[in-house]
């Protein structure tokens, strides 16, 4: 049976069979569980050979996946917060689809604003308070 598409937007669906898991075992605290038990999850994603991804949306993600991304492309995400296999899968799939659905946000443009009025005014008058101070404490000339 196939799996259904994962929604990351309204526009972009990921295939299921374009990410791979590997289950190893967790680190850190838990006894004898930890050493049994292969319950965390490496999610991998190969964004550069992906159809589902517009170019502009992978270019992103590669800059927002940072050290989580291969030399030869491939997202690695580790996730294993929770001791059950599960919870790990899910929250790992989650934090792809944050990462994707981040990147598929348009950059908003940059409007370019002027000073008021008021802090124009504030700025001149800080300049010449500071100038006379400045000259306050200037030589006087002295006519020896």
């Amino acid at each position: 049976m196939r799996k259904p598409p994962i929604q990351v937007n309204d526009n972009i669906q990921l295939d299921p069979e374009e990410l791979e898991e590997q289950f190893i075992r967790s680190s850190g605290p838990g006894g004898q569980n930890v050493n049994k038990v292969a319950s965390a999850v490496q999610l991998r994603f190969d964004i550069r050979n992906s159809p589902s991804l517009p170019e502009d949306v992978r270019q992103k993600a590669e800059k927002l996946a940072g050290k989580r991304l291969s030399n030869d492309g491939v997202i690695i995400i580790t996730a294993d917060r929770y001791r059950l296999q599960e919870r790990n899968r899910e929250d790992a799939l989650a934090r792809l689809v944050a990462l994707l659905s981040k990147a598929a946000e348009p950059v908003k443009p940059r409007r370019p604003t002027r000073p008021t009025a008021a802090s124009r005014r504030r700025r001149l008058e800080d300049k010449s308070k500071r100038s006379g101070i400045k000259q306050t404490r200037r030589a006087k000339p002295s006519w020896d």
